[in-house]
């Protein structure tokens, strides 16, 4: 039992870095219809660059934890959401008249582009960071195993579920919210309107990247490595979160973030753990065959 409660916290911890990345999948898909695939490297821009200000928050002397976290979170989210602007910019925008088949080709260029960047710029070798939270809650032992849960995920829980409630919150009640709706149902129709479509794609993009960019910022300070590397996997299983939640739905995609997690952490625990990543391309497979909406997602009526 206490290992199942143990494994559990883990998968919801892991499960909520999956749906963070997931929401930025989501929110691009929703207004252009098109996955963007270098999500995942913009994420592991994000996780590099807080290893980087950690280092150098250090150096300069802020041991204060909390200060550190918001100034790295700050300026992590600042650079990475140019980082967002600028892959639409470049990897969207003038394609997006085209056939659907070039903005993908040219987001996988784009992902290529990143990791690349980062293995001569940074090095190929991985990067530790000092641990910012140590310690942890001692819930229950049961049958001679404790349950711990970490202030790390902790902080991590709680980060997702407040930009879950607030980004919701953000696409449903506000002005810009409305823009992004109308944008995902005609954009030729919006410009007509008077609302600026380029600027609200791009910024739906830069908030997709911030999303992702305090998800690279809650792994390095949970897990206290990262390399170039880790975008790829992760924002695949991202993707499949939000394809198994419902791509669109943003609460959809921290579910399916939720799923992802759990069944890897449990698959880690019970089964073989080289083999988790095959239990998440399965369930993508899964989905994809069966429903293809997923499980809050509505099916994609076509406009004629």
């Amino acid at each position: 039992m206490g290992q199942f409660i143990q494994q559990l916290i883990n998968g919801l911890t892991l499960g909520a870095v999956y749906g963070l990345i997931a929401l930025g999948y989501t929110m691009v898909y929703g207004i252009i219809g098109m996955i963007n695939f270098a999500h995942g490297d913009v994420y592991m821009v994000s996780a590099i660059m807080a290893v980087t200000f950690i280092t150098l928050l250090s150096a300069l002397g802020i041991s204060s934890v909390p200060l550190m976290l918001v100034l790295v979170l700050v300026i992590v989210i600042a650079l990475t959401s140019v980082y967002g602007w600028t892959v639409e910019r470049t990897a969207y925008r003038p394609l997006r008249n085209s056939t659907r088949l070039a903005p993908l080709i040219s987001a996988i260029g784009m992902s290529i582009f990143l990791q690349n960047m980062v293995q001569i710029t940074q090095g190929a070798r991985v990067k530790p960071v000092p641990t910012l939270l140590p310690g942890s809650l001692e819930l229950f032992t049961a049958n001679g195993f404790t349950v711990h849960l970490a202030y790390t995920q902790i902080l991590i829980v709680l980060v997702t579920v407040a930009l879950l409630i607030g980004f919701t919150a953000l696409i449903t009640r506000t002005s810009f919210g409305r823009q992004q709706r109308a944008c995902e149902q005609d954009r030729t129709m919006t410009a007509l309107l008077g609302i600026n479509v380029d600027r609200t794609i791009s910024l739906t993009f830069m908030l997709g990247a911030a999303l992702a960019a305090v998800a690279g910022v809650m792994v390095t300070v949970y897990y206290g490595v990262v390399d170039f590397s880790i975008g790829f996997v992760a924002g695949i299983k991202a993707f499949t979160a939000a394809v198994l939640g419902g791509i669109g739905s943003l609460p959809g995609a921290m579910l399916g973030g939720l799923i992802i997690g759990m069944i890897e952490s449990f698959w880690s625990a019970y089964l073989s753990p080289e083999y988790k990543d095959v239990a998440t391309f399965v369930i993508l497979i899964l989905v994809l065959m069966f429903r293809p909406s997923g499980l809050l997602g509505r099916p994609e009526v076509e406009k004629v």
